[in-house]
């Protein structure tokens, strides 16, 4: 592939990439990117946290300050049991809009990051600051590849500002919620289930615990930029047959939280409310983020953003969660803005896809905010 392929194609060219987490590894659409970025002249490493499931850091450019980071993941969900009218893989381009999973979250995201990156080190203009670039495995399921570069001694370097690329239809953000991922496990005792009084149904027990968790509702204030806490029973699992009394049940709970809540005191108040019968634990556990909208790098990204919307940007945030909530902190608590060309509400869809014209729009604020912050 040619440098020069513009952010649409390379777009196309991820989605045929099957990255769905965990069933199909990232490491082919990494080594792609890699081959990309170095014969632009990016320095790139690939890391790995399991086989296959491969994370991408690139650098090139220099000078006195730190580098400005450009960060996104690799992999998706899985495609849903509704049937697509697109192919989910092909890249499909219709009045105006480029289908695939993973379009919008976030492989349009992670093209636009790139062609803009091999734009400016083409250029010669990143004479105060280089680009980093950080594309990692697993963040579907909990910022696997990012916590995995944050331990890696030397993994990561140093950066100044960091851009997640991931959906706000090209809107910066500058929040988004924490996320703690729960797995409440209840027992019970197994019996034949033509003599269930024999046994101790733990499904039953899972189901008065769902109940308990639907009425739940979380006794604090909203946070003035991201809003209130969200509590969702996702997954149910118990039992091996139809015939047996169940002795275990799983169920799954997403909690998004705000900077007032410490997820420690969260899972001890979920803890009180289910009882003793219920075991918690922790799958996910991550930070939320919030830069001041006063910080100079903000400013300057609502300045480059300003004649794209025909409007100065406010304070605004995600409910999703990110791997700024690893890197940001991995890199010392530097200023970051989410801003990608998909859309947020079109993430984990059927049908997902970007707008083409956003992708090319979001693309130019990519290489003019990194002009003006590594620029001489």
């Amino acid at each position: 592939m040619s440098a020069s392929t513009g952010p649409v194609s390379l777009t196309q060219q991820l989605l045929r990439f099957d990255t769905i987490n965990p069933t199909s590894p990232e490491l082919p659409c990494a080594q792609y990117l890699a081959q990309l970025l170095e014969a632009g002249g990016f320095s790139v490493r690939l890391h790995e946290f399991a086989p296959g499931r491969t994370s991408l850091v690139a650098h090139a450019g220099g000078g006195s300050a730190a580098p400005l980071c450009f960060a996104g993941h690799l992999d998706t969900v899985p495609l849903g049991v509704a049937p697509w009218t697109h192919d989910p893989f092909a890249g499909e381009t219709h009045a105006g809009r480029l289908y695939g999973r993973g379009s919008s979250d976030m492989k349009s995201g992670i093209a636009a990051l790139t062609c803009a990156a091999l734009d400016l080190v083409r250029s010669g203009l990143l004479r105060k600051a280089g680009l980093l670039l950080v594309f990692v495995a697993g963040e579907e399921t909990g910022c696997e590849g990012a916590a995995h570069l944050a331990r890696t001694a030397g993994a990561l370097g140093p950066a100044s500002a960091m851009v997640v690329g991931e959906p706000t239809d090209g809107v910066p953000l500058v929040g988004h919620k924490g996320a703690l991922w729960l797995d409440a496990r209840v027992r019970g005792v197994t019996a034949h289930g033509s003599m269930p009084e024999r046994g101790v149904n733990a499904i039953y027990r899972a189901a008065r615990a769902v109940a308990a968790l639907e009425a739940f509702h979380f006794d604090i204030a909203p946070d003035p930029l991201l809003g209130r806490p969200t509590l969702n029973v996702g997954t149910i699992r118990g039992g091996l047959n139809v015939n047996s009394v169940p002795d275990e049940a799983v169920v799954g709970i997403d909690i998004r939280t705000i900077p007032s809540q410490r997820h420690a005191q969260v899972r001890a108040e979920l803890a009180r409310v289910l009882g003793p019968d219920v075991e918690l634990t922790a799958r996910v556990d991550v930070p939320g983020l919030r830069t001041e909208v006063t910080d100079p790098f903000v400013r300057q990204v609502f300045d480059v953003v300003a004649p794209r919307l025909g409007r100065c940007p406010e304070a605004a945030s995600a409910p999703y969660f990110t791997d700024a909530s690893i890197l940001t902190p991995a890199f010392g608590g530097i200023p970051t803005v989410v801003l990608g060309p998909g859309a947020l509400v079109q993430a984990h869809q059927t049908d997902e896809y970007a707008e083409v014209k956003c992708i090319e729009e979001t693309t130019e604020v990519y290489r003019e905010l990194a002009r003006r912050w590594c620029g001489a």
